[in-house]
């Protein structure tokens, strides 16, 4: 870990760090920096984690005088994006982040409530965040560099929030999958959690399977499923003392010019059927954050569209409707086979996609000679009478 070390805020290394942060570094080390060797590995780890900011943390980026952790801390924090969305969500007056790591989530919370604690059991990273809060003019958040869960006794009053992402790396088991294996163990110490907060958010990786979320936890309200881009970054667990009703999963999906919102409760998928046609006009994809909820039939049903197999997951409709995901119109249905597609569609270049398909998109493309790129769009899939199929589109 990189000691929290000023002689790197010096005008001349900051200036430096920035006329070099596209730079490659193995040659930049080669090339030799200008100071002291004591400095040299310090401000290569500030230059490469200044610059995977630029786009993830575009506040810190931008900001003079910013001190940064290793690069890993930066990799394992959330995005602005996605705090933004998380403190959103949050009302009241206090929150506690027993997990405080760089500090991201506890930068935007401290824009909701008045009182936000950051707790960290690396001393080091800890300085960081307060110092960086200072650059920041955040004066609302209290630091404790100290294990989160001893804060919380120690400190022993109510908060209205307790925020916790917890570790995927265990010392013993490696990355691990399910949250009794995460640091902290969030199952053993829920009702410790209760004790202290009525209402708890936990952050997941996309990678833990809701089902298996839901039985390790109690009391789950809502399940957020956030993708940035149509990629699913983080699962967000809101958790509120006694309730016990059905769980309501909502989805996003963040994109530079909308934001795609679909609700759904938990146990309604399994109790709502869709009905089935052949591609019709208009082709429909979901986005990745429905993908991951698992909202397959909920969407057909909430949207009133046919879906073309239980497990193809497109969806079609003869007018164009709104839809959280991308759009197309049908130019051409086929059935699979060379002689057809010469024939009735023949692109040499085309995006693909399969979705319940037997062959892969590389398969496809030496199969068919087919280039990637362009503006149309190649489904191969399967309908629900078992035919596989082609359909060009046209993205809308």
């Amino acid at each position: 870990m990189t000691s929290f070390n000023k002689e790197i805020l010096d005008l001349t290394i900051q200036e430096f760090i920035n006329q070099n942060i596209n730079s490659d570094i193995s040659k930049l080390a080669l090339k030799g920096i200008p100071f002291s060797d004591n400095l040299k590995q310090d401000i290569i780890t500030q230059i490469e984690s200044k610059k995977k900011c630029e786009k993830k943390l575009p506040t810190w980026f931008n900001s003079q005088n910013i001190f940064f952790p290793p690069k890993l801390n930066i990799e394992q924090t959330s995005s602005e994006v996605t705090a933004k969305y998380k403190a959103d969500i949050i009302t009241g007056n206090s929150i506690i982040d027993i997990t405080g790591g760089f500090g991201v989530d506890c930068y935007y919370f401290s824009k909701k409530v008045k009182s936000v604690i950051h707790c960290d059991l690396n001393i080091n990273l800890s300085q960081i965040v307060k110092y960086n809060a200072s650059i920041l003019k955040t004066n609302n958040i209290e630091f404790y560099a100290n294990d989160g869960i001893q804060i919380l006794k120690t400190i022993n009053k109510k908060v209205d929030w307790i925020y916790i992402d917890p570790s995927r790396r265990n010392d013993i088991k490696g990355k691990v999958f399910l949250l009794k294996d995460c640091l902290p163990n969030v199952p053993k110490y829920l009702d410790t959690f209760f004790d202290f907060s009525k209402n708890i958010m936990i952050k997941t990786s996309p990678i833990l399977d809701i089902s298996s979320g839901v039985n390790e936890l109690k009391n789950v309200k809502h399940i957020h499923c956030i993708a940035v881009n149509n990629e699913v970054k983080e699962l967000l667990w809101v958790l509120e003392k006694g309730y016990n009703a059905p769980i309501e999963i909502k989805t996003v999906n963040i994109t530079n010019t909308e934001e795609q919102h679909f609700n759904f409760y938990l146990n309604q998928e399994s109790e709502v059927f869709p009905s089935y046609s052949k591609p019709l006009n208009y082709l429909y994809e979901p986005n990745a954050a429905i993908l991951k909820s698992g909202a397959f039939n909920s969407v057909a049903i909430q949207q009133n569209i046919y879906k073309l197999h239980k497990h193809s997951h497109l969806y079609t409709s003869n007018n164009l409707l709104e839809y959280p995901g991308r759009r197309f119109k049908i130019l051409k249905t086929t059935d699979y086979n060379k002689k057809n597609y010469k024939k009735e569609i023949n692109l040499d270049v085309a995006n693909v996609t399969t979705r319940n398909f037997p062959e892969t998109v590389a398969q496809i493309r030496k199969k068919f000679k087919i280039k990637d790129g362009g503006k149309n769009y190649l489904f191969f899939t399967t309908t629900s009478k078992n035919s596989k199929i082609i359909i060009s589109c046209a993205k809308i």
